[in-house]
């Protein structure tokens, strides 16, 4: 076992890293370069381990599951439950594979309903509502581009129901540990992050990362104002205690509330810079992504992969969305195309 907190200048290291008594944090391996890696969290009790996400259902991540829980002693064997934050295919899809062989409870927020009943629907296009929604957003040649991209690691046989749902404010006991569950919707619409309060621990998922901006918008089921609930949900975490960050993506950090201050000045200079490019003659979703810089390196569009460029699209338009709720700009759907102009 790896000591300390493994926040060397690569987190994603292959180990086990213990980040607080009976916590560890196991990197695991996704199948593309853009976040390189989930960390999923083993909670260690005498009653056997229960994990804060499962990572994605690929060869290469339960092979490092397994060499993790060896690492401790244990064996997926132990597992007795998967508590996950969200949806998406990094963090759900491995629990739903390993449940069929070991039987373990899988427990997921309860708003993610209609993404998962979506998901699950036999031959569907693992990104049909992203792509409708691409082109409403004025991105048909992007959605062109993605309807080709789908392989055998999206198929519908990834997802099935977990045993139960969360609700905000219940509470997982894990041997002396309590977690409290904690509703924050944004990234995606039944997000949860598991607050224990004992510990001074946020067991984040995705909604507050360290070094990025979670994506705002990517799901089956989108909400009418994600990135409005996303700052809701932030504003609320600001309101409880502060913690160590645990997060899905990047290295532990000693506070939740220094970070949630960061992405609230983001959003706040982002919408602003999204609504001087309408004011500037940008109308849809994929002008204005063209007209702002992206990721750390000030990017533009067209330089972005196909999905990140996806990503910045879906983002744009939940700016706007945002500004409109505001009353800062106005909509319109023309012709099969979502405009925007100042009010």
């Amino acid at each position: 076992m790896t000591s300390g907190t493994g926040n060397s200048d690569d987190w994603t290291t292959p180990g086990t890293f213990e980040v607080a008594p009976g916590v560890h944090r196991v990197p695991l391996p996704l199948p593309n370069d853009g976040l390189r890696a989930v960390n999923v969290y083993v909670l260690r009790d005498d009653d056997g381990l229960v994990l804060v996400d499962s990572g994605w259902a690929i060869t290469e991540a339960r092979a490092a599951l397994d060499a993790a829980l060896k690492e401790l002693d244990c064996s997926l064997g132990d597992v007795r439950r998967f508590l996950v934050t969200h949806v998406h295919r990094d963090h759900y899809t491995q629990a739903v594979h390993l449940r069929r062989e070991y039987g373990m409870r899988v427990s997921l927020g309860a708003g993610e309903r209609e993404s998962l009943a979506a998901s699950m629907t036999p031959h569907r296009n693992p990104l049909a509502e992203q792509l409708a929604r691409l082109r409403l957003l004025g991105a048909g040649e992007l959605a062109d581009t993605l309807a080709g991209l789908t392989g055998t690691r999206l198929s519908t046989g990834d997802w099935e129901l977990p045993d139960d749902w969360f609700h905000d404010g219940q509470q997982i006991r894990h041997g002396e540990r309590t977690l409290h569950v904690v509703e924050t919707p944004g990234h995606t619409r039944g997000h949860v992050v598991f607050h224990d309060t004992g510990s001074h621990l946020l067991f984040a998922g995705d909604h507050v990362l360290p070094t990025i901006t979670p994506s705002i918008g990517f799901e089956a089921a989108l909400s009418a104002n994600p990135l409005g609930d996303f700052l809701a949900s932030l504003a609320l975490v600001r309101r409880r205690p502060d913690a160590r960050l645990l997060p899905a993506h990047g290295p532990v950090t000693p506070s939740v509330h220094a970070r949630v201050d960061e992405l609230v000045a983001h959003h706040g200079a982002r919408l602003d810079e999204t609504e001087a490019a309408v004011a500037r003659g940008a109308s849809s979703a994929y002008e204005v992504a063209a007209r702002l810089r992206w990721t750390r390196r000030e990017r533009r569009l067209g330089d972005l992969d196909v999905f990140n460029a996806m990503l910045a699209v879906t983002e744009t338009a939940a700016h706007l969305e945002l500004l409109v709720a505001q009353g800062r700009l106005t909509r319109s759907d023309i012709d099969g195309l979502r405009r925007y102009a100042t009010a």
